[in-house]
This record gives C-alpha cells, sequence and structure tokens, in this order.
C-alpha cells in the first residue's frame, strides 16, 4: 500500500513538471515562486506518505527514492527524483540498462564491449551499472555521449588515479554513486566519443566531473576528492545543472562555475548545489561562480581554509539555509570572497543570504539591491530551515546499497 502511494504521489509530481515545462519551456525558471510553492506541497504530501515506511529524511531526493527496497529493479526510477536546475536530466531512462562486467581502459580509440567507455559512448540511452566493486583508472578521459546515467548503486566503484569524465556539449547526464578521486590530466590522444568519431584530444585540466558546454547534468550522491584541477567545474555556455547529495574533501580549488570574466556565453548559466557536505581539507572554491545564477541550498559547509563562496563578472548567488562552520583562523571567518574587484563594482553584485546558520565567527558579505527578478532566476527549490542540514546531509556521497533492503 505504501509503495502504491508512493508511485502516485511520484506520477503526480512528474507529470505536473511535464505540463508546466511544456507550457513555459521558453523561460529558464518557469514563474520560479508558483514552482517552488507546489514542489513544498507534493514533498509535504509525498513525506507523509513515506512516514508510514519511517526513513522520511526531509532531503527531497532522497525521500523519493530511498524508502524503496526494490530500488535493484526500479533503478530508473531515480530519474525523476531530481530538483533544481537539473531536474530534467532524465540520463539514460529511456533505454536499456547496461551492465559494466569489465574496468580495463587499455584501448580509448576501440573500447572492448562490457567497459565504461564502450558504453558511455554509445549512440542510443543507456543506464549503465556496474557488475561487481571495481576500481577503473581511465587512460584518457571518459568522454560521455548523450543521454546517459552512470549508477553505481549496489557496488563500490572508483573512477580513480588516471583521467576521469568529460560532459562537453552533450545532453541529459546522471552521474550517481561513485567514488571519484585521484584524477590526472589525459590528452594528446585520441578518444572516441561515439561509435562513429574519434579525435586528437590536447590536455585536459585533470577535473573529476569537467562539464563543458554541457546541459541538463546532474551529480548526485558521489564523493570526490584530491584532483588535479577542479572536483565539478562548469564552464563554457554549461547550463540546467544540479550538484547534489555529494562529499567533497582532501582539495583546493573544488568547483568552478564559469569560464572566465569575458566569456558571455556563461551569463544564463544556472546551477543548483544542494545538501552536499563540503568537508574536510577544502580550501576554496565552494563554488566560484561567474556571469550566472547560482541556488546555494542546504549545503553544510565544515571546513575551509580560504573562503566557501566566491565569484568574479558580477554572477546572482543566492544562499539560502546553508550551515556555515568558520575555520578557527580569525583571518578565514569570511564565508564570500570577490575575486580580483573593487568595491566600487562589486556592491552592486546579488548576493544575498538568508536562513544561513554561521557558526565559530563564520560571517556571509552581502551586496547588490536585492532585485526580485534576479534572485528568481537563481531559485530553484524551497529550502529547508539550516537547522536541520546535517540530518539532510548525514548520508552526502556515494552509498553503501544492498540488493533487497532500501539504500
Amino acid at each position: 500500500m505504501a509503495s502504491q502511494a508512493l508511485t502516485s504521489s511520484h506520477l503526480f509530481l512528474s507529470l505536473f513538471f511535464i505540463a508546466l515545462f511544456s507550457i513555459c519551456s521558453s523561460l529558464p525558471v518557469p514563474d520560479p515562486e508558483l514552482v517552488v510553492e507546489e514542489v513544498l506541497r507534493s514533498t509535504n504530501a509525498s513525506r507523509r506518505q513515506l512516514s508510514y515506511l519511517s526513513c522520511g529524511t526531509g532531503n527531497p531526493i532522497d525521500d523519493c527514492w530511498r524508502c524503496d527496497p526494490h530500488w535493484e529493479s526500479n533503478r530508473q526510477r531515480l530519474a525523476d527524483c531530481a530538483i533544481g536546475f537539473g531536474k530534467n536530466a532524465i540520463g539514460g531512462k529511456e533505454g536499456k540498462i547496461y551492465v559494466v562486467t569489465n574496468s580495463d581502459d587499455d584501448d580509448p580509440v576501440n573500447p572492448k564491449p562490457g567497459t565504461i567507455r564502450h558504453a558511455v559512448i554509445q549512440d542510443e540511452p543507456l543506464w549503465i551499472i556496474f557488475a561487481r566493486d571495481m576500481t577503473i583508472k581511465l587512460k584518457e578521459e571518459l568522454i560521455m555521449n548523450s543521454y546517459k546515467t552512470l549508477d553505481g548503486r549496489g557496488a563500490s566503484v572508483h573512477i580513480a588515479n588516471g583521467a576521469c569524465i568529460t560532459i562537453q556539449y552533450v545532453t541529459n547526464i546522471i552521474i550517481h554513486g561513485l567514488h571519484i578521486h585521484d584524477c590526472k590530466q589525459g590528452g594528446n590522444a585520441y578518444v572516441r566519443d561515439s561509435p562513429g568519431h574519434y579525435g586528437w584530444r590536447t590536455v585536459s585540466d585533470g577535473d573529476g566531473v569537467s562539464i563543458f558546454g554541457g546541459s541538463h547534468v546532474w551529480v548526485d550522491h558521489c564523493t570526490l576528492s584530491s584532483c588535479h584541477d577542479g572536483l565539478i567545474d562548469a564552464i563554457q555556455g554549461s547550463t540546467a545543472i544540479t550538484i547534489s547529495n555529494n562529499y567533497l574533501t582532501h582539495h583546493d580549488k573544488v568547483m568552478l562555475l564559469g569560464h572566465s570574466d569575458e566569456l558571455m556565453a556563461d551569463k544564463n548559466m544556472q546551477v543548483t548545489i544542494a545538501f552536499n557536505h563540503f568537508g574536510e581539507g577544502l580550501i576554496q572554491r565552494m563554488p566560484r561562480c561567474r556571469h550566472g545564477y547560482f541556488h546555494v541550498v542546504n549545503n553544510d559547509y565544515t571546513h575551509w581554509e580560504m573562503y566557501a563562496i566566491g565569484g568574479s563578472a558580477a554572477p546572482t548567488i543566492n544562499s539560502q539555509g546553508n550551515r556555515f562552520l568558520a575555520p578557527d583562523d580569525r583571518f578565514a571567518k569570511e564565508v564570500t570572497k570577490r575575486e580580483d574587484t573593487p568595491d566600487s563594482q562589486w556592491k552592486s553584485w546579488n548576493w544575498r543570504s538568508e536562513g544561513d546558520l554561521m557558526l565559530n565567527g563564520a560571517f556571509f558579505t552581502p551586496s547588490g539591491y536585492g532585485a526580485s527578478s534576479s534572485y528568481a532566476r537563481a531559485s530553484s527549490l524551497s529550502a529547508r530551515p539550516s537547522s536541520i542540514v546535517g540530518s539532510i546531509t548525514t548520508s552526502a556521497g556515494a552509498l553503501s546499497c544492498k540488493k533487497g533492503t532500501r539504500c
């Protein structure tokens, strides 16, 4: 009965967003206030139904699917649980299940069937899962084709000690449940990006996840650390992105959103950063933003050495319901940093803090005049109270999911 109620509520939510999107698809965020109100009503209804299963957490993504003990046979349901600006990323929902059985990456031009590279370059939608625990050391960047999901649930899957994931000029990508760490630069090599094409790649940045001109991308429940450049970077006109439920540690320049101050293609970028835990060993860029619209909501910041949220080139930053624990260093208490910009310029940028919890002397320096139209474009979901951030981020990072039990 509870499972049936969950499905009905979930179907209603899906139909609502499909209808709303079809009516208002020309707008980056159609009637944001109405969307937020409807999400809140639907989430509360779902939570009431989830109470029968006693696993509702207040995290709307997790409450959408984690109560189901049969998640392993309903994997593609995850695609209906995204929220924020990347909520329409369906990944490989409409495709077949592809099982990765071989951890090798011997030939980036002619990958073997059963490898992760062979899976991600295919033209048709695929929901990619893993037959067992494995560590995959990529010889070159893993260049993904559109409509793909990498779903690590049920196995401990590490993308590590080699090149990592590149989402370049493609759409509808979901990356869920992976350990991504110790990523290196690749390049000066030929790499295949589809069954019918391969090309020469110059030296890559060495990001954990590089989003380059990509759209409708959702990175959820991954554990990321210690990469050559960024852990997750989005540049070159990328947009419609949600970065949620991730556990990020031991890294300097954590997350870059926007290529350069001069690149106006990033002016329409919209990114949701929600329910993540920014943990030990982090220094800066959580995120560092340029030009676009950024909703930073219900994240737990327990470590930084320089600053947490920074930017340049007049981005709009909407910080809501986060918990910021400042370091003991009295010179690093400020959450925010404007990069290489005089006060006379950044004072007009729209940066606000609403309902954030500031601990150990943390403080957020707001700016701008609170233009409602600007913040509407930087609003993507209803923030929960900062007092419950600890409980809704407690499972951040890759989950240990066992078949036949709730994840």
